[in-house]
C-alpha cells in the first residue's frame, strides 16, 4: 500500500506535463495582470482541484509563484537602465512603494540597494575578482534554527571532507532529490541551507543539504538534521553570474570557492571581527542561485566582534 506522500509525489509526477504548461503559460505572459482563474482556464482543471495541485506539485499557491517570477524577473531589469517606477509598473505593481516592499521582502535588499550591491559585476571580463560590495557584509543576528534534509557523514581530521562533499554533489539527484524534500518536510519558506556540522566524537562531521523546519516530526530516517544556535553572522552575496540558457554551472562553483576565500583570507584580517568557531558557517541558496543572469548565493559566516576593537 502507497504511503500518503508517495500517493501525493505519485499524482504530482502524472500532472508534470499540465504543470509544465501552466509554467509556460504564466512566462508567456508573466507582464499581464495574471489571475488563479485565468491560468486555471488554461489547463482545463476548476480552480479548486487546479489550485491544489499547483500548490502539491510547486510547494507555493499559484500567485506566490507569479509574483516570484515577476520579482526575479524584475532582479534582472535592474541592470538594463530602466527606472524603477517603469520596472514596477512593467510587472504590474501599482505603485514604487509597493514594488519596494515586495521585493524587499523578497531578497533582503530594496530594488536600488540591490542594484547597487550587484554594480560591475555583469559586465564582461574576468569573474573572480572578489571585493567591492563584498568589503561590506550585512552584520544580523539571527536567531536558532533546525535544519533537515539529504547529505553524508565526512571526516575532517582525515582530510576526505573536500572528497566527500564533492562525491555527494556528483551523485546530488538534482530537482528530483529537492521536491522529494520540499514534500516530505514541507518547510514554512523556499530555500535551501548547505552546512558542514561537526559530531561529538573528534574529526567527525555531516555535510547537510537541507530546508529550515520547525521540527523533526516528519523527518525519515534516510535524512540528516542539524540544530544551528542563534548567531551574529556577516552575510556575503557572491558576485552575480550567468547561469542562464543551461551556462556552464563551473562558474558559478568558482566564484562560491573565491568568496570563501577572501572573506578568510582578505576580510577578516582588517574587518574588527573574529570568526566564532563555537557557531555554525553555512550556505543559503534561494531563487537568486536557478539560472540567471545575475546569479548568486548567500554565506553567512558566525563573527563575534575582536577583542580591544
Amino acid at each position: 500500500m502507497k504511503s500518503p506522500i508517495g500517493e501525493r509525489l505519485g499524482g504530482c509526477l502524472n500532472y508534470s506535463k499540465d504543470m509544465e504548461r501552466c509554467i509556460e503559460y504564466i512566462e508567456q505572459n508573466i507582464k499581464e495582470n495574471l489571475t488563479a482563474e485565468e491560468i486555471a482556464a488554461e489547463t482545463g482543471y476548476s480552480l479548486y482541484h487546479f489550485s491544489r495541485v499547483f500548490s502539491l506539485c510547486k510547494q507555493m499557491s499559484v500567485m506566490e509563484y507569479v509574483r516570484s517570477r515577476k520579482l526575479s524577473l524584475a532582479a534582472v531589469e535592474l541592470f538594463s537602465g530602466k527606472r524603477i517606477i517603469d520596472i514596477a509598473l512593467e510587472y504590474g505593481f501599482e505603485t514604487q512603494s509597493g514594488f519596494t516592499k515586495a521585493f524587499r521582502k523578497a531578497f533582503g535588499y530594496s530594488p536600488s540597494q540591490y542594484a547597487a550591491r550587484m554594480n560591475g559585476y555583469l559586465q564582461d571580463g574576468p569573474i573572480f575578482e572578489i571585493g567591492g560590495y563584498l568589503m561590506n557584509p550585512v552584520i544580523v543576528q539571527k536567531p536558532a534554527f533546525r535544519v533537515a534534509g539529504y547529505g553524508i557523514a565526512t571526516n575532517v581530521a582525515e582530510g576526505s571532507y573536500t572528497k566527500d562533499i564533492a562525491s555527494f554533489w556528483s551523485h546530488y539527484e538534482g530537482e528530483n532529490l529537492e521536491s522529494k524534500m520540499y514534500e516530505i518536510l514541507a518547510p514554512p519558506k523556499h530555500g535551501e541551507v548547505g552546512l558542514c556540522a561537526p559530531a561529538l566524537d573528534s574529526g567527525n562531521a555531516s555535510y547537510l543539504l537541507g530546508v529550515i523546519v520547525d521540527d523533526f516530526s516528519k523527518v525519515t530516517p534516510d535524512m540528516l538534521t542539524a540544530e544551528v544556535p542563534e548567531a551574529q553572522y556577516a552575510v556575503f552575496t557572491t558576485p552575480p553570474v550567468d547561469t542562464s540558457e543551461g551556462k556552464d554551472q563551473e562558474a558559478f562553483v568558482q566564484v562560491i570557492k573565491s568568496t570563501w576565500k577572501y572573506i578568510f583570507e582578505e576580510w577578516f584580517p582588517g574587518s574588527g571581527y573574529d570568526y566564532d568557531d563555537g557557531k555554525l558557517d553555512f550556505e543559503f541558496y534561494d531563487e537568486r542561485c536557478h539560472s540567471r543572469v545575475d546569479t548568486v548565493m548567500e554565506i553567512y559566516v558566525p563573527v563575534r566582534g575582536r577583542a580591544g576593537k
